[in-house]
């Protein structure tokens, strides 16, 4: 059987832990893996697959939706040629949160939400020739058209199944926690892992940083919605034990060898968790220079209606005790956030001064629409001129940083792409931008949802 794993640079880390639950599976290593890395040598895996007499081919993407575009271009001309000796596979935060429009880009199906379940007993009823329709955290088109979706499956309990692939040879950052309680009106975190906030053990977590360590993989990274929250029964508390336990058993392992690196990229902390005493952990333990957390705006009314569950005066204190500590401060703050009003903008202008004149730098985006979100419905962020005027003098300075300018148009071609129900042309898009187009969605007359 022919397995083929596109991996991109926005991607390359997506499909390590769903390759390590597979390999538990009896005839893993007779799969014929590939990974292409670019649109050029996915085809020829394609064409090798299709063409040898090893079995189906399954072709996996995992996707963004600001990727929407390039993925439709992939996956149109693989499904005219090669048909049904394909199956197309898709799943990550856009599938999850829009099964439908991703199956009618061609897609044969979607796995929702987390897949170290459903990815094993997907590749067990292909191998086997079984019908894999049955199986939970899956949607498909029926015949008729109609959208069937399986249901999503229970949480996985993490400890249970590897960030990585031994076998593949695949690794990368560990992921230590998931799920996130506070819901964000614009965040899919959610979507994906649930609003209830899972960990792994730290015993668990050693094993898989000495396997990284003997590899010479020892600069040690993590991935989790926030990092001062591990250990946390609910996300909102500091468990400052289960840190310092973290922290410092990571480090007895490395020694001198290796680093580590947390509360920065690709993790982030919440700022009411920037404390002195996470902070010294970071500082004792820790090799990063900086701290990463959220603002998304100076407003608190905006802030209310995003569900942040923080105050600005909570950011501005994690700003300060950051700098104080020796740490840069990155501060994310989204513009363009719905029902943001002209005073919003300059609470928000007022509050990037501020934290300017106490050293930390803004690290600034545009609101995009994203399926599955409470915001999903919205229009699409735009940057205010006189935002952008103050924008480009903080930059100019050297206390903001971002690629806010192309998240804004990438923001007009999603909104779009909701309005439609379909992947819109760009010849269209001053059009899209403009909010002409009056298009009915294209999607199934109904969605079957089954409990079992």
């Amino acid at each position: 059987m022919n397995l083929l794993l596109y991996l991109n640079r926005l991607n390359k880390f997506s499909f390590n832990a769903l390759l390590g639950a597979a390999e538990s599976l009896p005839f893993f290593d007779t799969l014929k893996i590939v990974m292409p890395p670019d649109p050029a040598r996915l085809r020829q895996g394609v064409q090798a697959a299709t063409s040898s007499n090893s079995g189906p081919a399954m072709v996996c993407f995992s996707f963004f939706t600001s990727q929407l575009w390039e993925i439709a271009e992939l996956v149109r001309p693989l499904r005219e040629t090669f048909g049904d000796r394909v199956l197309l596979v898709a799943g990550g935060p856009h599938p999850s949160g829009d099964p439908e429009g991703t199956l009618r880009l061609g897609f044969d199906l979607v796995v929702r939400g987390e897949g170290e379940e459903t990815f094993p007993e997907l590749l067990h009823c292909l191998h086997d020739g079984l019908d894999y329709r049955t199986i939970r955290g899956i949607a498909f088109l029926e015949p008729d058209g109609t959208c069937r979706d399986n249901g999503r499956r229970p949480p996985i309990r993490l400890d249970d199944f590897p960030p990585y692939s031994e076998k593949c040879n695949r690794f990368g950052p560990i992921e230590i926690s998931r799920g996130c309680p506070f819901v964000c009106g614009y965040c899919q975190t959610p979507l994906l892992h649930g609003a209830r906030v899972r960990h792994r053990s730290v015993d668990v977590l050693l094993g898989h940083v000495e396997t990284l360590a003997r590899r010479g993989l020892d600069d040690i990274r993590f991935i989790t919605p926030n990092a001062f929250a591990y250990g946390s029964p609910d996300g909102r508390q500091l468990n400052l034990p289960a840190l310092h336990a973290l922290l410092s058993e990571v480090r007895r392992v490395l020694g001198g060898r290796g680093r580590i690196f947390f509360g920065s990229f690709p993790s982030e902390v919440r700022p009411e968790h920037v404390t002195p005493e996470t902070i010294a952990l970071v500082r004792e333990f820790a090799d990063n220079d900086n701290l990463v957390f959220g603002a998304q705006t100076g407003s608190p009314r905006m802030l209310e209606r995003c569900r942040r569950a923080h105050t600005i005066e909570d950011v501005f204190r994690a700003a300060r005790l950051t700098v104080q500590a020796g740490f840069a401060a990155y501060v994310d703050f989204i513009f363009g956030l719905p029902g943001e009003e002209e005073e919003d903008i300059r609470l928000s202008i007022a509050a990037m001064h501020d934290l300017a004149k106490i050293g930390a730098r803004v690290h600034a985006h545009t609101f995009m629409p994203l399926p599955g979100t409470a915001f999903a419905g919205a229009p699409p962020g735009r940057v205010a001129p006189r935002l952008r005027r103050e924008l480009d003098m903080l930059i100019a300075r050297g206390h903001a940083f971002g690629e806010w300018e192309r998240q804004q148009g990438e923001a007009a071609r999603i909104a779009a792409y909701l309005r439609a129900g379909k992947v819109v042309d760009d010849s269209r898009q001053q059009e899209n931008e403009d909010g002409k187009i009056r298009e009915q969605p294209a999607g199934c007359s109904r969605i079957i949802v089954s409990s079992g």
